[in-house]
């Protein structure tokens, strides 16, 4: 039996693998690991370049064309694209998806709509270009992670990315019973397969990272990734289960304390289930109407619990343990983390022990990392 230690449990502050966001039209990019910035304006186009002769291309078009019909018009035009197109809404957002075949070069394009609107009433138009050399179709789960990188908005922050919304229609939301007995919620009917579909994907992507020096950027935007995909799925079945848990009522640090306990509990009576062949990360619309899970999706869940009471949660991952647990920014005893300027208490999600409790052969700080979700 592991022996379970109290103990300050510290680590410096890491390189984090950030997310670009720009305070002009207000989108946000996270590409994969490995891209750099390679030319453009900072405003209104940006071009970068990743591993593999990878091209990212992003221009923003104010008020320049009327529809985004004519822009495809006008780009497949200049470029003498022979790939098709096909038009979607995202999030109530004008959009389309673009199969990308020109002069050597292969891949996919995404145009969406931005927020701000000028004096016509035109949206401006976000175009995004993800390619490769045509030979290269080993390649193309990067581009299309990095095009469904793109929030067109904050307000896309914790919502499914574009190319997973239009690869995945959610379908009608059903009332799902929850792992916690007696209580139900909305879910899509679609949205466990979409999730489990996006966490193979991106998993397979940061195996790529395994044997480079980007492998914790790489593991760092996985599980960033899917925590964004997620969110919204589980959002009425958090809620529900916040609330069951005494969430709305919560004022004192004490009661934070509870809440975390009680929901730690809850993740912690998960029935114990992995998948070896694949990810091995349940995602967490099954998990959460389940009850069944990993240690990775445990923890996310029980982070994204936290997150629906403003208690600032995160997880920490250990290559080295091939574990996962959670971290609440709670005050009072118990084991610690240190990263990013705060001292997280430690959630281990896959035994039956308190908050702040973690295994004495698991204790080595220099084996873990955190990811935030903020």
């Amino acid at each position: 039996m592991r022996k379970f230690l109290l103990l300050l449990f510290l680590i410096p502050v890491l390189a984090f693998a950030e997310s670009m966001y720009s305070p002009t039209w207000g989108f946000i990019l996270d590409l994969p690991a490995g891209y750099e910035f390679a030319d453009g304006d900072g405003r209104d186009r940006f071009s970068f370049s990743g591993p593999e002769n990878l091209i990212f291309d992003l221009v923003v078009y104010n008020a320049r064309f009327n529809s985004i019909q004519d822009l495809i018009t006008d780009v497949s035009n200049r470029i003498s694209n022979k790939g098709d197109f096909d038009f979607f809404t995202y999030n109530g957002r004008q959009a389309a998806i673009m199969e990308l075949t020109f002069s050597g070069y292969s891949g996919w394009g995404l145009v969406v709509e931005l927020d701000s609107q000028d004096v016509s009433g035109r949206k401006p138009l976000l175009l995004a270009l993800a390619y490769c050399p045509a030979n290269r179709i080993d390649l193309d789960l990067l581009n299309l992670s990095a095009l469904d990188s793109i929030c067109p908005s904050p307000a896309e922050r914790f919502y499914p990315g574009p190319v997973m919304e239009y690869s995945y229609p959610r379908g009608v939301q059903r009332n799902t019973p929850l792992a916690v007995r007696g209580l139900s919620a909305l879910v899509y009917e679609n949205d466990a397969e979409a999730a489990q579909a996006l966490i193979e994907r991106e998993f397979l992507i940061m195996q790529a990272y395994l044997d480079t020096p980007y492998l914790q950027d790489a593991s760092i935007r996985y599980y960033r990734f899917i925590y964004r995909d997620s969110y919204d799925r589980i959002a009425n079945a958090v809620s529900a289960i916040a609330y069951n848990f005494g969430g709305n009522f919560i004022i004192t640090n004490e009661q934070k304390r509870m809440f975390a306990q009680r929901t730690l509990s809850f993740v912690q009576g998960f029935i114990y289930e992995r998948d070896l062949n694949g990810s091995d990360f349940l995602n967490l619309v099954t998990a959460v109407t389940g009850g069944r899970g990993d240690c990775d999706s445990r923890a996310m869940l029980f982070a994204v619990i936290l997150s629906h009471v403003n208690i600032r949660s995160a997880i920490m991952i250990s290559h080295h343990y091939s574990h996962a647990m959670g971290l609440a920014d709670i005050a009072g005893s118990g084991a610690r983390f240190e990263s990013y300027g705060t001292q997280w208490l430690v959630a281990e999600t896959t035994a039956n022990i308190d908050i702040g409790l973690i295994a004495q052969d698991q204790n080595d700080p220099r084996n873990w990392f955190a990811v935030l979700f903020e």
